[in-house]
């Protein structure tokens, strides 16, 4: 187990210096003079050269990019234009809100996915069922950017059960963890019924009910274990997305999560604390799928001798 462990975060090192190549390139290769996008068409030419020098950008691009190498090493990413804040600082308050709300909306996907996925797969083709796929494709349906401001009107300014928006105590993650969650639920219980039918073909599954156990114990027992792999995988990638791509929830619901923030760098002109954002998206989408890595040889030992 350690030494796939071991290999695995080796592995990373390489792919993170990747990522870390491909943020640089990216905003570094966008069309447009970032200074002029700045400070707009009214600055005038020193305010431009001096800002140009401050960040940077007059050196050859080789030289911008190992000190951008140095800099992530060493966690210093510079200094916000507007604000006059550490990037790492501003990126390091935004970012346990996004943890927290992907966490949540994850959580709820799968308590309600896994017992969904399931339940189908065992009552194959009856109402059960049916239903159970109905309400994954309603689900899978409903984009964040509609079932968000529906839930708002409905359980926040009708009901009064929520807040309508910002980020206080549990009740002001409900709503935008549904918004978030219910998309990858639909997802997970298609996928967890799939992988499930194909599981309760095999034979061990024929001899542990032959051998008079439970139902449940073979359903949840032996079947799901070995079902669980694709899900995990899905999973996963699921969790990297919401850490990347909540982006239109948080504003929805002025969630102070590094996607809203980054739309305010964008809006902002912000240079170096676009870069920032991009970069802890990156870095969180590659850490997610080592963990998911990691995961698989607890689900299926088999993995470990790979």
């Amino acid at each position: 187990m350690k030494a796939y462990i071991t290999r695995r975060l080796l592995l990373a090192v390489p792919v993170a210096w990747g990522v870390v190549t491909m943020v640089f390139l990216i905003i570094h290769m966008t069309p447009g003079d970032p200074v002029a996008i700045m400070l707009g068409e009214s600055a005038t030419i020193a305010d431009m050269e001096s800002l140009r020098s401050e960040l940077g950008l007059d050196k050859p691009v080789l030289e911008q990019y190992a000190k951008f190498l140095l800099n992530v090493v060493s966690f210093d990413l510079g200094n916000s234009i507007y604000t006059g804040r550490s990037v790492a600082e501003s990126i390091s308050t935004r970012y346990g809100a996004t943890v927290e709300l992907a966490l949540a909306s994850m959580a709820l996907a799968i308590l309600l996915a896994i017992p969904l996925g399931v339940m189908a797969a065992a009552r194959k083709d009856t109402v059960v069922d049916r239903v159970g796929m109905a309400l994954s494709l309603i689900g899978v349906s409903m984009p964040s950017f509609w079932i968000g401001p529906l839930l708002i009107i409905f359980f926040a300014i009708d009901l009064k059960w929520f807040p309508v928006s910002g980020r206080g105590g549990v009740e002001s993650l409900v709503l935008p963890a549904i918004t978030l969650g219910t998309a990858m639920a639909a997802i997970l219980s298609r996928l967890t019924r799939a992988t499930m039918i194909d599981t309760l073909g095999e034979d061990y599954i024929t001899t542990a009910r032959a051998k008079g156990l439970e139902n449940y114990v073979v359903l949840f027992k032996h079947a799901l274990r070995n079902a669980l792999l694709p899900v995990v995988t899905v999973a996963g990638l699921q969790l990297g997305a919401l850490l990347a791509g909540a982006i239109i929830t948080e504003t929805i619901f002025s969630w102070p999560g590094i996607g809203r923030l980054t739309i305010q760098a964008i809006n902002a002109r912000d240079y170096p604390l676009v870069q920032g954002c991009v970069l802890a998206i990156a870095l969180s989408y590659t850490f997610v799928n080592i963990v998911v890595d990691i995961l698989y040889s607890f689900v299926d030992p088999r993995v470990r001798l790979r």
